[in-house]
């Protein structure tokens, strides 16, 4: 598909097939960064894929990214600060990822 429609960018195409409303495998849906709810439900669902992957570089290359466009938006949205946290923890720990995850969001919403 990408050959087709060339020259696009990957995240290009993966906003184009988001916007489509079509049902997305993970891989291709890619880290969700409109809030914290779909950044956690593309987060857990790509652990998934990468604790049952047989290239989980593929993976973590799509969190990478996404840690990478995040910090691109640092200086226009600060609340990037705490995502990229969140996509840098994932990378470090995916195994514990989800425990942490559970008692960042309790911090938060205790914060609020």
């Amino acid at each position: 598909m990408q050959v087709a429609l060339a020259p696009v960018s990957n995240s290009y195409l993966r906003k184009l097939l988001r916007e489509s409303g079509a049902p997305l495998h993970s891989l291709v849906e890619g880290v969700r960064q409109d809030d914290f709810d779909q950044l956690e439900r593309t987060l857990l669902a790509l652990l998934a894929d990468y604790e049952g992957s047989d290239d989980p570089g593929a993976v973590r290359k799509l969190v990478i990214e996404a840690r990478e466009h995040a910090g691109f938006a640092l200086k226009k949205h600060p609340e990037k600060a705490e995502m990229i946290l969140w996509m840098r923890t994932w990378l470090e720990n995916p195994g514990i990822f989800p425990q942490w995850l559970k008692l960042r969001r309790e911090k938060m919403n205790h914060d609020a």
